[in-house]
């Protein structure tokens, strides 16, 4: 049953050694054994990861490709500037944060861009 399995998450990117770098240093995940096709794969919540996928000729997509779901929000942001992440600040009619962060109703979230340019969230929700 699907409702019930562990879901890997690909994302695409162009220097696996490098992106590495950002999952397991910036972000602070623990690295799982290599996939038999060479897929770095990283261990997240409730027996899921997310396996970083060499493509050569990868673009990061224009979206949110992952969405981590944090009890503490500014907390998280500390840690990970801490290890070097530089989140997005945005200033818009649609989207304004204050400290990295967006108040979306009952929820908040902040983005930075890992290492090959893919947009991640923190979310916090309400």
């Amino acid at each position: 049953m699907l409702t019930k399995s562990q879901v890997i998450v690909f994302v695409p990117v162009q220097d696996a050694e490098r992106a590495g770098h950002f999952y397991a240093d910036t972000l602070g995940l623990h690295e799982a054994p290599t996939g038999p096709d060479g897929t770095r794969h990283f261990e997240v919540g409730g027996g899921n990861a997310i396996g970083l996928r060499v493509l050569p000729d990868a673009r990061p997509s224009e979206n949110t490709a992952l969405s981590f779901e944090v009890a503490d929000i500014a907390a998280e942001i500390r840690e990970l500037e801490g290890r070097g992440a530089r989140f997005l600040d945005y200033d818009s009619d649609d989207l304004r944060t204050v400290g990295h962060i967006a108040t979306l109703g009952n929820e908040k979230a902040a983005w930075l861009t890992d290492s090959e340019g893919n947009y991640l969230c923190l979310h916090q929700g309400g």
